[in-house]
């Protein structure tokens, strides 16, 4: 990943945020057959030195645990949020007109080697470690043990575990720093004005990085 040095995010616990907010990713190995992509959620144990763990499930079926090595690094990409950026929310741009399009993000991208967990009880302890994390924001939590025992059992038996301790990690966020105060002023008010939940998001991390008021 190209990464300016005004774009890195260095802090281990930032990333570690975005990537328990964003739990979908792109896992993307290589086999034999060249370079493969998989979106799946996964379960980030934060605790775990020096980066965290993370833990992740496969369909059976799918080739992808027994085609990637294990003696290859992997990548997880984590997208947080996103945003265009119009040269017209930028005050300088009545000034001089020096200005184009742009597009802010925060992405986080964790490294590490793929590990198969074909194990039951490793399964259903990364299974519910990854409902309730996702279940937590609700007034009645789903849990695991709410299905039927033989049905779940059923289910377990057509997927695979997956783990990564990081082993390297790396975030970018391009989020307006390379622009003076005031365009930054004028990103954030446009944002917000627009409503919408990832305009907001992406407002609050140009307001973080840039420290605008």
């Amino acid at each position: 990943m190209y990464l300016p040095k005004h774009f890195d995010q260095p802090s281990v616990d930032v990333l570690h945020q975005l990537m328990q907010a964003q739990p979908l990713a792109t896992l993307v190995t290589l086999s034999a057959d060249g370079l493969n992509a998989n979106h799946l959620p996964f379960h980030l144990s934060a605790d775990t030195a020096p980066l965290g763990t993370l833990r992740g499930h496969v369909a059976r079926a799918n080739p992808v645990w027994r085609e990637s090595s294990q003696e290859t690094e992997v990548l997880v990409i984590f997208q947080g949020p996103d945003a265009y950026i119009t040269p017209s929310w930028y005050p300088t741009k009545a000034e001089h007109g020096k200005a184009v399009p742009t597009w802010n993000y925060a992405v986080a991208h964790a490294y590490g080697k793929l590990r198969v967990c074909d194990d039951v009880v490793w399964l259903r302890s990364h299974l519910a470690a990854l409902t309730d994390h996702n279940e937590a924001a609700f007034a009645e939590p789903w849990q695991v043990s709410d299905a039927p025992a033989d049905y779940t059992e059923k289910l377990m038996a057509a997927i695979v575990g997956i783990e990564i301790e990081i082993t390297r990690l790396m975030g970018k966020w391009k989020v307006s720093q390379n622009q003076p105060a005031e365009n930054r002023v004028g990103v954030v008010q446009a944002l917000q004005a627009s409503g919408a939940a990832n305009a907001l998001a992406m407002a609050a991390l140009v307001e973080g990085a840039g420290n605008v008021s």
